[in-house]
């Protein structure tokens, strides 16, 4: 984050908001983007028509990719740290090293 605080008007489902934040405002927008599709799926598909209601669903979506998303990224973790344990077993003892921990 740069700490400049950026002020950009997006549009989702149809309403204008302004958005303060330290992020770029192409960050913002993208967000934002995501965000309106996210809700306008699940009111073209559901039959949900209240938009709050939809939004609620959208954030529920969203939060459930983050969460696949973080367990994925804990996974990897896991999986290089196990192949960097294996390969060290493989280097002299010199060019081991010790891990930070």
């Amino acid at each position: 984050m740069s700490g400049k605080r950026h002020v950009v008007r997006v549009s989702i489902v149809g309403e204008e908001y302004s958005i303060r934040s330290d992020v770029s405002p192409e960050h913002t927008r993208a967000v934002s983007e995501y965000l309106d599709k996210a809700i306008r799926a699940i009111t073209s598909g559901s039959g949900v028509v209240e938009i709050h209601k939809a939004a609620i669903l959208a954030a529920l979506q969203i939060t459930n990719e983050l969460f696949e998303a973080r367990a994925a990224a804990a996974q990897s973790a896991e999986e290089m740290s196990a192949l960097g344990d294996e390969i060290r077993r493989w280097l002299p003892p010199a060019k081991r090293g010790e891990r930070a921990g």
